[in-house]
């Protein structure tokens, strides 16, 4: 994830802006951030509790007071920035192992200051023995002490294997001090500091419902039989009609790597390559091998195959090797991910923290223009795909398009995705859709609605029973919706009337009107709420009787009051509440 902006001032906003990251500021002085927070101390320690990466925008005490109680070990202990109020410095307080140092170099060079790094091996090495390249991974990290003692106090290290990243250190053949560089499990009793670099692909091939543990058990047993390390795999591959597997994904994130998947005629052509050919695999999924030639692709024509398939009751395993680190991101397709986000009515602080991760995660963002306009700051850089309105088809198509391409992708909605939005007609895509659009992962992101912001402004009218109607009949026939009018007001509900009237639909509204006055008097109130939550909010209260019914557009919502609804003035302003009679039970 994405590091938090921990903000305490607008000044300090307005330059964290200039980073990438998730914007949580001090409720009562920062305005527009993707979190607000009132304890800034309870909201530092939740942050790095939960192992979040932390720059902060204040002074360094603040951030070491707050997370102080939850210090145990550096290795486990995420990485804490301080950025100085000019951005003149970024100081890695703690997580320096962990990425911390990294990151403020990050923060300095983007804001154009210095990292005031002070971590011993940084500082005179150059580099930290115990935070390698991405994808590497440390066998023995007790032995990191000693190599990083021997180079501080000026001795020479011997490196077996290759490690570009390690090249500038003082090196010398003969030095007792060694640093191994294999993707082979190191000998028992060896002092040698062991890196394991991502240099294998583990091929698995299973049947439909294959248990995780059959998986893990198998490739356990296989790079056991092969002398490898788990540690040297830089990622699970498979083929494509598998991306939906769930012990298969749920091994890859045991291993700690991605998975990753090839179409049948990406593997159909490693066949020369492989050491056993099954025609009954081809005739089901169009290739002759998953397992070998899946792990084979992975590692491309100089690769080799050091673990030829191994079976299990129902998968296969095999295991290649690359003769340089691999980037997994760069290996056949990821499974698909597609987050329908509701975005709120708009504003950053009626948005939740789901809603603000899943925008920062996407790498393509689908929608209306002006819903995107309204999260601009959060996907700035991404691919962006927008339509107008009336075109909810072809948004939604585009996002399952993408993400049956293995592209994590935020279909973006107003308010909450699956009331009145593009949550529905995206499950009815995927059901009538084809089967690899099934295999996407899909998660629905809820957002403020626009009935529950009207509400909170009025104060509490949903406090019994209610319900919501779209008066649009561009996709509901018109009689329907008259029923539906008809039973809400027979049922004494408080009702939120969507898409009340455009300029063609201006006849319905004044039908509800009529109907609910029918029913509960023309002193009923009604609320119309324009714009919540952006520029240029109305929320007005009126008596059914009223003349309000010209003043509704597509971007009002109407609210209209049950026969328990009542309304009060309270500093200056009129409030609706409707009782759900917790006073009267109490009453003794």
């Amino acid at each position: 994830m994405k590091p938090v902006l921990f903000c305490l001032t607008q000044a300090g906003a307005d330059l964290a802006r200039k980073l990438e990251g998730e914007l949580h500021g001090y409720r009562p002085r920062v305005a527009g951030a993707d979190v607000a927070f009132d304890d800034a101390a309870a909201h530092l320690a939740a942050l790095f509790a939960a192992g979040r990466s932390i720059v902060g925008f204040c002074a360094a005490g603040i951030l070491v007071r707050a997370v102080a109680p939850l210090l145990e070990h550096k290795r486990d202990e995420p990485p804490v920035v301080a950025v100085s109020a000019d951005g003149r410095f970024a100081i890695p307080l703690l997580g320096g192992h962990r990425g911390a140092n990294r990151l403020a170099h990050h923060v300095a060079a983007v804001l154009g200051g210095q990292a005031a790094v002070t971590t011993a091996g940084d500082v005179s090495l150059g580099l930290s023995l115990d935070e390698p390249p991405a994808g590497w991974r440390i066998a023995n990290i007790d032995a990191v002490k000693q190599v990083a003692a021997a180079l501080l106090t000026g001795q020479s290290v011997r490196i077996d294997g290759a490690a570009p990243w390690l090249e500038a250190l003082p090196q010398d053949e003969a030095a007792q001090t060694t640093i191994r560089v294999t993707a082979h499990k190191p000998a028992a009793g060896s002092n040698a500091l062991v890196y394991h670099p991502p240099v294998l692909a583990v091929g698995v091939g299973c049947e439909r419902g294959t248990p995780q543990a059959e998986i893990e058990s198998l490739i356990a047993t296989t790079l056991e039989e092969a002398g490898l390390a788990a540690g040297a795999v830089a990622c699970l591959v498979s083929i494509d009609v598998k991306s939906d597997e769930v012990g298969l994904l749920a091994a890859a994130e045991t291993l700690g790597t991605p998975a990753r998947f090839f179409a049948a005629p990406i593997l159909a052509a490693e066949e020369p390559r492989v050491t056993q050919a099954s025609d009954y695999v081809r005739a089901t999924v169009g290739t002759a091998s998953v397992a070998e030639a899946a792990a084979l692709a992975a590692v491309g024509p100089a690769g080799t195959l050091l673990a030829p398939k191994r079976k299990s009751t129902r998968a296969t395993c095999a295991i290649a090797q690359s003769p340089v680190p691999l980037d997994a991101s760069k290996i056949g397709r990821a499974r698909g991910h597609l987050d329908i986000v509701g975005i709120g009515p708009g504003s950053a602080a009626w948005r939740t923290p789901e809603a603000s991760e899943a925008l920062a995660a996407a790498d393509c963002v689908v929608g209306y223009g002006l819903y995107l306009d309204l999260v601009a700051d959060l996907i700035d850089g991404k691919q962006r795909f927008e339509t107008g309105l009336g075109h909810e088809t072809g948004r939604v198509e585009r996002a399952l398009d993408l993400a049956a391409e293995g592209r994590r992708v935020a279909l973006v909605c107003s308010g909450d995705a699956g009331i009145y939005a593009l949550a529905t007609l995206a499950f009815e895509r995927l059901e009538a859709g084809a089967p690899e659009r099934r295999r996407i992962a899909v998660r629905v992101c809820p957002g403020i609605s626009a009935l529950q912001a009207a509400a909170a402004r009025l104060g509490a009218p949903l406090g019994h029973d209610f319900c919501a109607i779209s008066l649009s009949d561009l996709l509901t026939p018109t009689a329907t919706i008259e029923q539906r009018l008809r039973a809400a007001a027979d049922g004494d509900f408080v009702v939120a009337l969507y898409n009340p009237a455009s300029e063609r639909r201006r006849s319905l509204l004044p039908l509800a009107r009529d109907i609910f006055m029918a029913a509960r008097g023309a002193d009923c109130r009604v609320a119309c709420a324009r714009n919540l939550g952006r520029d240029g909010e109305i929320v007005s209260i009126f008596r059914l009787g009223d003349a309000w019914v010209e003043s509704v557009d597509m971007l009002t919502l109407v609210m209209i009051g049950s026969t328990s609804t009542r309304a009060f003035a309270m500093g200056g302003q009129q409030r609706l509440y409707t009782p759900r009679g917790y006073a009267a039970k109490e009453t003794p």
